[in-house]
């Protein structure tokens, strides 16, 4: 048995490969563009889990690209190997443990990412082609790697989640950092919004039913609900694989889908379902326990510029109240915002690198950026046409609540860095520990070609 042993740098770069591909199906492993071929094989086992050559090639080429042309350590590959093989350690002790994660996590992080590819290149046809295959089965070669990836990530959370650090610890942490290596910070600014959604009117409502029930009765005439939902659906998560979304357990949907698709006999069809969503036509598939699978076709309500403009107004008197000091903007936000994530956290947009509310200048969202740009800190701009992630019409206000010109880390104006270096350095430590208890309980086989990877094999 050859052991396995990790430290924080070969598990940081574990967690990289773990979570954080998200800008390719490349970076995931998952399919090939048209054309490219590659000579694939099991290069190491950990337990039942096997890491392919093509896993350690793809992120040696994204190593080699960021490069730029510089050369890379001579053991890159080695590295590489060594945190997938942390990655494969995670996996199997997960089986042993029995740590699984919900097919309904995997599957809205699934759409998520099936989305942004999509969004990315253009098109779902410009997807398929890209690859030569249809978006079924790429989605279905995803499944595996996304649902790996939330995995890991539980079991990370697991043994390091509930670690934390006292401002004592983070000051600690600061001082014995050299003072000529601490960080150089680009321009920051803090950034808050207000979002209102535009609230859909009757006519259109009643224009949305009334293409539903077309389609039912096309339905009910004979014709395939699939091949419909395909057609119609506004659901991209599901219309392409038909409307089919899956098995899901009770409570675990929307309280008027669940309760509709649940009075349906297998093959049945729902009448018109309203929900926060839009308007569902679903149809019951199978029940397995206390499970079911359906079905759906969305369609989600217009907006007119009368309805956006009716939320202007809602935002413009919410403005108002915080500019003449009636109510704080933390408040309003928590109160009003449609957007529950900034809403919660005070109106505040978050960095997701470190969870900070310090963004950099160069990393902003350009319409943020070219708004911001102007403001002084404290202003809070009138009601501005806004569309949300997920294609609805709205309207906001931004709050630039600090703006911070570039300097060197210190411990006053960087604290909510600093507490997260500090502690990223402590569940570390935490997962340092699990490692040393954990390695020698796997059996490690690996390719001769890689048996001089001595990460593999001896403490960093």
């Amino acid at each position: 048995m050859i052991k396995i042993v990790g430290a924080r740098k070969a598990l940081l770069s574990a967690v990289v490969v773990a979570v954080s591909a998200t800008t390719s199906f490349a970076q995931l492993g998952v399919g090939r563009p048209a054309g490219q071929k590659v000579v694939d094989g099991i290069i190491a086992k950990v337990d039942n889990q096997i890491v392919l050559r093509s896993d350690l090639e793809t992120i040696f080429a994204q190593e080699t690209a960021r490069a730029e042309g510089k050369p890379l350590a001579p053991d890159t590959k080695c590295r590489i190997l060594q945190s997938l093989a942390l990655n494969k350690l995670l996996l199997a002790k997960a089986e042993t443990d029995s740590v699984v994660v919900e097919d309904t996590q995997v599957k809205s992080e699934l759409d998520r990412r099936m989305a942004y590819f999509v969004q990315q290149i253009g098109s779902e046809k410009k997807l398929e082609e890209y690859y030569n295959k249809p978006l079924k089965q790429l989605k279905e070669e995803l499944r595996v790697q996304v649902k790996e990836q939330l995995v890991q990530q539980k079991m990370q959370d697991q043994i390091a989640g509930k670690v934390s650090v006292t401002p004592r610890e983070v000051r600690q942490f600061f001082n014995k950092m050299p003072k000529d290596s601490l960080p150089y910070y680009s321009t920051e600014v803090e950034v808050g919004q207000i979002v209102k959604l535009a609230k859909t009117n009757s006519k259109s409502k009643q224009a949305a039913q009334t293409k539903l029930n077309d389609i039912r009765a096309r339905i009910v005439a004979g014709e395939d609900f699939a091949t419909l939902a395909k057609q119609f659906s506004q659901d991209p998560g599901s219309a392409v694989e038909g409307g089919y979304l899956g098995f899901f357990k009770r409570r675990e949907l929307v309280p008027e889908y669940e309760a509709a698709a649940l009075r349906l006999e297998p093959g049945g069809l729902s009448p018109i379902v309203e929900s926060q969503f839009g308007f569902h036509l679903i149809q019951l598939i199978e029940r397995k326990g206390d499970s079911y699978s359906t079905r759906h076709i969305l369609l989600k309500p217009e907006t007119g510029t009368a309805d956006t403009n009716e939320a202007a107004q809602d935002l413009a008197k919410i403005r108002r109240r915080i500019m003449a000091d009636s109510l704080s903007f933390a408040k309003a936000a928590k109160d009003n915002s449609d957007d529950k994530i900034s809403g919660g956290n005070g109106g505040m947009l978050t960095n997701r690198r470190d969870e900070s509310t310090y963004l950099p200048l160069d990393q902003l969202d350009p319409a943020i950026f070219f708004t911001i740009d102007t403001m002084k800190v404290g202003s809070i701009t009138p009601p501005m046409p806004y569309r949300t992630d997920d294609g609805k019409d709205a309207v906001r206000i931004l709050y630039l609540k600090s703006n911070h010109p570039p300097h060197q880390a210190n411990i006053q104006d960087d604290y909510q860095k600093i507490a997260a270096a500090a502690l990223n350095e402590k569940k570390n430590k935490a997962l340092d520990a699990w490692f040393a208890q954990n390695r020698g309980t796997v059996y490690l086989e690996v390719d001769p070609e890689y048996s001089g990877c001595q990460l593999l094999n001896s403490v960093n």
